[in-house]
């Protein structure tokens, strides 16, 4: 057991309303963060497509009402210093722009309590990039999550070499205590063990649609067939959400940004963001 008992997600996306309702899920006292009330109702919306999603893939306890019961120990704010205000660990799932987590985190070291313990979700960044914006370093590490966290369910728990022991400690046991498989990493690599192994993958993939070598599907479906993979890289693509590798191409050099801009034409300027909007590189019920 540890001693973190209320919890903060900053970041109400995709992931970060399953990271707030599986914690919630877990029983834990949870804080919704988001910048605009606009923002917090989609969070709920979110929550409540969650509990569907729980119960159809036959979580533990989701047909017997514990979604509803989640749903009741989530308190919403767009006031960053009200969110923080009693949390003992406080999760970052903002956008992955680097100016925008290192912004969050100035005004977050200046409202949150000397006891609040700063975890970052970041997909790819480096946390060295990070940890010097927060104002505890030792209290700073990486908690990063595999998207559908009821299913997918690991926890990297990464430390930086200012991170307290006992930090990095604590988070491995706190994400078991959510349902998450606690995965140590003892050396700080950015993009963690899942996306220093999936990224390039899904530039790979990207690499050939965008190249007009072959349709997304028709690269699903050499990936799924050839390898037995239940699902190709576009199909992933769309359940992280074409948001994400966007940000990351378009931060990249001049080849990456051309991809993010095949990306934002082709599918995010047309609202097809993925799954999450019913439309990606495929089109969803």
């Amino acid at each position: 057991m540890t001693d973190i008992t209320n919890v903060t997600v900053l970041g109400t996306g995709v992931l970060g309303s399953q990271i707030a309702f599986q914690t919630a899920y877990s029983g834990f006292q949870v804080t919704a963060y988001d910048i605009s009330d606009e923002a917090l109702a989609k969070a709920k919306e979110r929550f409540e497509g969650l509990i569907d999603a729980y119960r159809a893939d036959g979580v533990e306890g989701a047909s017997e009402g514990k979604g509803e019961q989640a749903l009741e120990r989530i308190r919403y704010s767009a006031d960053l210093a009200d969110a923080v205000k009693d949390a003992d660990l406080v999760i970052e799932a903002v956008p992955e722009v680097l100016a925008i987590k290192q912004q969050t985190y100035e005004k977050l070291a200046a409202v949150a309590p000397e006891k609040t313990i700063f975890a970052s979700n970041s997909s790819t960044l480096a946390l060295s990039d990070l940890k010097d914006f927060t104002g505890r370093p030792a209290k700073f590490i990486g908690l990063h999550f595999a998207n559908q966290v009821w299913k997918f369910n690991t926890g990297e728990v990464m430390a930086t070499t200012d991170t307290d022991p006992a930090v990095f400690d604590a988070l491995l046991a706190f994400a078991a205590e959510i349902g998450m498989v606690p995965i140590p990493i003892r050396k700080e690599k950015p993009g963690w063990l899942l996306n220093s192994l999936l990224v390039p993958f899904l530039d790979a993939a990207q690499e050939l649609a965008f190249g007009g070598y072959a349709e997304p599907a028709d690269i699903d479906n050499v990936w799924r067939i050839a390898t037995g993979a239940p699902k190709g890289p576009f199909q992933i693509l769309d359940i992280i959400g074409l948001t994400t590798p966007y940000n990351i191409s378009v931060n990249g050099d001049e080849h990456h940004q051309q991809i993010a801009a095949w990306l934002k034409e082709n599918y995010i300027d047309k609202g097809k963001l993925g799954i999450a909007t019913g439309e990606g590189f495929y089109t969803y019920e």
